[in-house]
């Protein structure tokens, strides 16, 4: 299979990785683009890490200054003895302005980390340019699912074994995507899976915290979150997606009126990421460009005034 010409340009466009401590956690991110750049902040999903923006980050970073982070309990970060949505949210925030970020930086979270992303805009939407759901959407309360609580809901005590392989290619061969989807390049695959995996004592195994969900409450009033947020909002999503999380779009276009920017990326399922980074990156692009240029208006419209003034003067 031929190697898209995306994969090797992303690749050789390097980031700059950072650490901070939050409430006794050390916090891995990387940074792309030149600080002074309107900042945008990238979080993953659950049983994953930073790397899953490796290929979105870099077609970003030309116009903008980028961040992703490693969760705590996923990728390099540090595990928690319990996790909550407070918690993440000043994980997030906290690299905004370790990162450089700027005074309001743009917040985007795929799946699980849409959640992370609404926590965060819940606590700083006055201090945010925007939020934007990936392959994420709040449900109306009445048809909610809590994801989290597991140790209560299932009546199942806290554990954090993971299954330990051989060999190096004994766990990269059982990498899989949840839900699954076909398409992904074998090279995209493996980095994923490389990133994701550490070596321990008889072998190797997966860097994500399994407990993680065990007494985290995600919570049923992520909707009421939402309706009452001070900044912009929009919502990606796969056109393919088979995520349970995903599908509530047409709820969220209805208490907005309809108004809410819903883009939808042909083709792609819900780790939309690696389907169409391009598609991804330049879509999230133009979004954020034109809220900075409604922001700026008064100051592009003083300086064309200016340049009219010059050619009549």
């Amino acid at each position: 299979m031929e190697t898209p010409f995306w994969v090797q340009r992303a690749l050789d466009v390097k980031s700059v990785e950072g650490r901070i401590n939050v409430a006794g956690a050390s916090i891995r991110y990387h940074v792309w683009g030149d600080e002074g750049r309107p900042g945008v902040v990238l979080i993953h999903g659950s049983n994953a890490h930073l790397e899953w923006w490796r290929f979105t980050a870099p077609f970003l970073s030309d116009q903008f200054r980028v961040a992703a982070l490693d969760l705590s309990g996923n990728g390099d970060s540090d595990w928690r003895e319990k996790y909550s949505g407070e918690l993440f949210a000043r994980e997030v925030w906290g690299v905004c302005e370790a990162a450089g970020m700027g005074p309001r930086p743009t917040v985007i979270g795929h799946s699980f980390g849409g959640f992370v992303a609404l926590e965060t805009a819940h606590n700083h939407s006055p201090d945010m340019a925007g939020l934007i759901l990936m392959d994420f959407t709040v449900a109306p309360p009445e048809q909610y699912l809590e994801w989290g609580l597991r140790a209560e809901r299932e009546g199942v005590r806290a554990k954090r074994k993971l299954r330990t392989y051989a060999t190096r290619e004994e766990i990269l061969g059982r990498f899989r995507f949840i839900p699954e989807q076909p398409g992904v390049h074998p090279r995209v695959l493996r980095h994923m899976a490389e990133a994701g995996i550490r070596e321990v004592e008889g072998g190797f195994t997966w860097k994500f915290d399994p407990a993680l969900f065990d007494h985290l409450e995600m919570g049923i009033d992520q909707r009421d979150k939402f309706a009452a947020l001070k900044c912009r909002g929009a919502l990606m999503l796969g056109e393919k997606s088979e995520d349970e999380g995903a599908f509530f779009g047409e709820h969220m276009a209805s208490i907005t009126g309809g108004h809410l920017p819903i883009l939808t990326i042909p083709g792609t399922y819900h780790h939309l990421m690696f389907d169409e980074p391009l598609a991804v990156a330049m879509a999230l692009k133009a979004l954020m460009l034109q809220w900075l240029a409604e922001d700026n208006r008064p100051q592009m419209r003083a300086h064309l005034d200016k340049t009219l003034e010059k050619r009549h003067g």
